[in-house]
């Protein structure tokens, strides 16, 4: 009984290993049955060593022999079932320690592909987000998802899209560097975002894609394609505690940068540093722009060689609360002029076309606060910037706000476990006719789908005197936005969101074609992260 207990344990080795989730839990399984089987093969031989008969004892053994070839009966159900000693032969110990050494064999591979081969330390994860969106400015309701699209809104931002995240970590221990990729093919940094040397948008899936190599224990590199510093606010869906980002994220804050940056925290120390030197924000190259021609009729031009410094410092007054800011200064670049026909127009630059120079000095700072428990996160922040040339009356562009977020996270019958949210933002944009590096007008000084520039109303007296609206002051927008969260599985998140947006103008666009001073949106968002 103890051979078929043995061969058994052996057999069903290989689909113990079929049946481990993950390729640590294969390894320890194979190494505790390796265990047991040399244990019991080293018993095994000590019963036949201890069992050798005497000379005297032969005649007696071969009688013995002889009677027990007829097996008597066996009882499974005595309690003494299966406690009878195992005699095995030379051959049937030599096949035991056979498909021993193949079960070693298996482990040693099995921890040799963990730890060195090519899925050692590889890591992915990422989201679906559809999302359902009502606009009721521009009377569209539909279900928002992979909507590959350039243009950036507050109302179409980086939600309802894919997210895969691809991380190489090369070697163990905090000192292992490590290679990330994130792709968003739709709402990502890459298609809504980032813009080669001319300005061009094209359809790159890349969100964001960046190596870090450590240098020590407190300081670490990395150089690639990275989101800003500045702010409270996350890009990613299931990182967020509402639908939509507030208007800071979508209006003031930096965005994207291709540069090399160094972290440093010092052992023990409770401040967080973040240094970065790279192209001005959204460009993958830095910018060309057009100021005449020559006798051939080939572009004279000029390139962006101001490289923009960023950095951020973060205090961690404790486990639950932080308190950082963050600044940038650089230079940016501002839009080249186009006739009716789509063709530049060297020596003219800026959405209003009274740019002076085809560049423009750019700072920009914040400070913010986030104070998070396992039910409770409030967050905050501050911002201010400017960028000369880029209002629309080629003036110097000025912009300030405020964020305020609160959420609270508890349970209830029937339903489990949820949350809710508020957030409420205010960004000022009224000098020079508004405008900034992330606030894009048309040539008429308005983006009517974001509520920034200046009024419809404004804009149409100023050309019944024969302007062009320039004298027109540009608008502060607000929002409160209102959350329910619903957490059904570990895996899913469901969203649902009312959010109320107003200007000082009357900048929204209506579906009939007029302007309105606010708007409304309602939607719900399902999160499937994995």
């Amino acid at each position: 009984m103890r051979k078929k207990l043995v061969c058994l344990m052996v057999a069903s080795a290989l689909p113990g290993i079929a049946m481990a989730d993950t390729t640590s839990d294969q390894i320890k399984a194979l190494q505790a049955q390796l265990h047991a089987l040399q244990s019991e093969v080293k018993a095994l031989r000590e019963q036949q060593g201890g069992a050798k008969p005497t000379a005297k004892g032969t005649a007696a053994t071969a009688t013995t022999a002889a009677v027990a070839t007829a097996p008597a009966e066996v009882d499974v159900s005595s309690p003494d079932y299966g406690k009878a000693q195992a005699h095995l032969t030379n051959d049937e110990v030599d096949q035991m320690k056979q498909q021993l050494s193949n079960q070693q064999l298996k482990v040693d591979s099995l921890t040799e592909a963990a730890t060195t081969g090519p899925i050692a330390g590889l890591s992915v994860s990422g989201y679906l987000d559809p999302s359902y969106i009502y606009n009721r400015g521009l009377g569209t309701s539909s279900f928002l998802f992979a909507n590959h699209e350039n243009t950036y809104q507050y109302f179409n931002s980086s939600f309802g899209d894919v997210y895969l995240d691809i991380k190489k970590t090369f070697g163990v221990g905090p000192l292992a560097p490590s290679a990330e990729i994130s792709l968003m093919p739709n709402r990502g940094n890459g298609i809504t975002q980032l813009m080669n040397e001319h300005g061009s948008s094209t359809s790159n899936i890349v969100n964001t894609a960046f190596f870090t190599v450590p240098l020590s224990m407190t300081t670490s590199v990395s150089a690639g394609l990275m989101s800003s510093f500045g702010g409270y606010d996350l890009q990613l869906s299931n990182q967020m505690l509402t639908l939509t980002h507030g208007l800071l994220y979508d209006f003031s804050d930096p965005g994207s940068y291709v540069g090399v940056a160094m972290n440093y925290m010092g052992e023990g120390s409770k401040w967080a540093w973040k240094f970065m030197l790279g192209n001005e924000q959204f460009r993958t190259s830095g910018a060309q722009m057009q100021t005449g021609t020559n006798a051939l009729g080939d572009p004279i031009t000029t390139s962006n060689r101001v490289p923009t410094f960023t950095a951020r410092v973060d205090y961690l007054w404790s486990s639950a609360l932080d308190i950082g800011g963050s600044f940038n200064v650089g230079r940016q670049t501002l839009v080249q002029g186009m006739d009716a026909s789509g063709n530049t127009l060297p020596g003219v630059y800026g959405v209003g076309g009274q740019a002076s120079s085809p560049f423009g000095t750019f700072f920009f700072g914040e400070a913010d606060l986030s104070y998070t428990t396992a039910d409770i996160q409030y967050n905050a922040e501050v911002d201010y910037g400017q960028q000369q040339h880029a209002a629309y009356n080629g003036g110097q562009a000025q912009w300030y706000g405020l964020s305020l977020l609160a959420n609270r996270k508890f349970r209830l019958p029937y339903v489990g476990r949820m949350g809710v949210t508020a957030r409420y933002d205010v960004l000022a944009n009224q000098k020079n006719g508004g405008g900034a590096s992330s606030i894009v007008l048309n040539g008429n000084g308005m983006d009517p789908y974001n509520g920034f520039g200046i009024g419809a109303s404004c804009l149409a007296a100023s050309k019944a005197n024969g302007g062009y609206g320039f004298e027109c002051k540009g608008a502060v927008r607000q929002d409160v936005a209102l959350d329910l969260l619903f957490y059904p599985t570990q895996q899913l998140t469901v969203k649902v969101e009312y959010r109320h947006d107003w200007s000082t103008q009357d900048t929204f666009l209506r579906s009939d074609g007029s302007y309105s001073k606010s708007n409304d949106l309602f939607g719900t968002q399902l999160i499937y992260s994995f």
